[in-house]
């Protein structure tokens, strides 16, 4: 009985002389194409956004918090709340066009263990058209004319050659 206490107390104080708090170690990364311009798209339409992040810094990166200026962004699974030195995350987003008609401009605050104790900041901008009901409009003509060239497989599979955004050079 006395051996297992022994064991047991070794072994926990091994794996807390282990436990290191990684946000002490200060990071940063590079935004991959962060200002973004969406084409415009339909009230009520969603669209995903993904993010890529890489850490440039000299300690792994810990993404503590992630805060959208707008209920309509929702933070989806699958993105990386931690990136080893060198590597690359993605933070990944859908984008859901109920809050309003016309320009939108998004920011999403991303808190982590950076250098300088800054957020920083995902920025995208699109214009939410209204869906028309009796005459077609520019969207609704495209839409249907990639679903008659089998568009179904590009809305599924993506256009690997089309990003659907631009950036300023």
């Amino acid at each position: 009985m006395i051996k297992r206490y022994y064991i047991t107390c070794c072994l926990v104080l091994t794996l807390m002389s282990c436990n290191s708090d990684l946000t002490k170690h200060k990071t940063n990364i590079e935004i991959q194409d962060n200002n973004r311009h969406y084409s415009p798209i339909l009230y009520e339409q969603m669209i995903e956004l993904v993010y890529k992040i890489k850490n440039t810094g000299k300690a792994p990166l810990v993404i503590s918090d992630i805060f959208t200026s707008c209920a309509c962004i929702v933070i989806n699974d699958g993105t990386t709340k931690m990136i080893p030195i060198g590597k690359e995350g993605f933070i990944r987003l859908s984008y859901t066009a109920s809050m309003n008609i016309g320009y939108a401009k998004h920011h999403i605050s991303i808190f982590g263990n950076f250098e300088d104790n800054e957020p920083r900041e995902l920025i995208f901008d699109i214009h939410i058209v209204p869906s028309q009901l009796l005459i077609k409009d520019y969207e609704d003509v495209f839409r249907e004319e990639n679903l008659k060239k089998g568009g179904l497989k590009t809305f599924i599979d993506g256009d690997e050659s089309h990003k659907g955004y631009y950036v300023d050079e």
